[in-house]
């Protein structure tokens, strides 16, 4: 039988489960899963439902739409393995576990390649048979730097996400809206506490208690995209800055994974700059 993930977000109105599961009813689809929330400040209905049966996707979709009767963003998607390319530059730690969960099976996704701005990485990237990539920005500008990198990306076909493991290069508007909603980032601080450059470094000079990290939908707002995950770990008065830094490594590499996971399973609605996340 066929599968399906039904992601709908849409005014809120009463009835809505009702008559959406009412029509999968009569449409002989099983709902494996269901998920809905109610934003009542912005009266913003969203759903999350994965059934299987028979389905005919069009006749699918105009039928939610008919029931609906609204303007409705509606996305029908078949849980198949998602292209992503990951972006990195000098550390490993991000990436790595990366690999290390996609060797394992546990990452539901085809890594297509490796693009990075040094060539440390590439020994690292090519003991997993995926694609490495170098493009330098050494004697570039930065336009020119990333028209390269665009460049490098368009020869990969449906990319579905860009996961930049640790890609400590700020993208253009350019770069951005060619991959919009599409490019996930990890940052190393509890945002939105320390954005920019040197969080660590930051956090030492706050005297802060808590460090963490967290993944975001990338805007053009540095750092202040939709969220979705973070994650905190305790820190010392005798911590220095590079102490932290050591530390915050894992809390990286586990929140930029967990993300990934919520990203790949279709489970994240961005409503303005905030996630819906069931």
């Amino acid at each position: 039988m066929n599968q399906y993930r039904i992601l709908i977000d849409c005014a809120d109105k009463k009835g809505l489960v009702f008559k959406i599961s009412k029509l999968l009813f009569e449409l002989e689809l099983n709902i494996l899963s269901n998920h809905e929330f109610v934003d009542s400040e912005n009266q913003k209905f969203f759903m999350r439902s994965v059934v299987e049966g028979n389905i005919e996707e069009v006749s699918l979709r105009e039928k939610l739409l008919e029931v609906l009767d609204d303007k409705v963003n509606l996305h029908l998607v078949s849980p198949i393995k998602k292209n992503i390319v990951l972006m990195v530059t000098k550390e490993s730690h991000c990436l790595g576990d990366i690999l290390i969960r996609y060797e394992a099976g546990e990452l539901d996704a085809n890594i297509v390649g490796v693009v990075s701005n040094y060539d440390i990485l590439g020994p690292l990237v090519q003991k997993f048979n995926i694609p490495f990539f170098c493009v330098s920005h050494l004697e570039l500008s930065r336009d020119e730097h990333e028209a390269k990198v665009l460049e490098c990306l368009a020869q990969f076909k449906d990319i579905d996400y860009i996961v930049l493991a640790k890609y400590m290069r700020i993208l253009t508007p350019t770069f951005v809206e060619a991959y919009k909603t599409k490019i996930v980032n990890i940052h190393h601080s509890f945002l939105p506490s320390f954005i920019g450059a040197n969080p660590y470094k930051q956090a030492h000079e706050r005297g802060v208690k808590i460090i963490g990290a967290t993944a975001h939908f990338v805007t053009n707002d540095l750092d202040e995209g939709p969220i979705i995950s973070q994650d905190v770990i305790n820190v010392k008065h005798d911590h220095s800055w590079k102490d932290m830094q050591r530390s915050g490594r894992d809390v990286e590499k586990i929140t930029l994974s967990r993300a990934l996971k919520l990203v790949l399973e279709d489970r994240i609605f961005v409503h303005k700059n905030k996630t819906v996340i069931f």
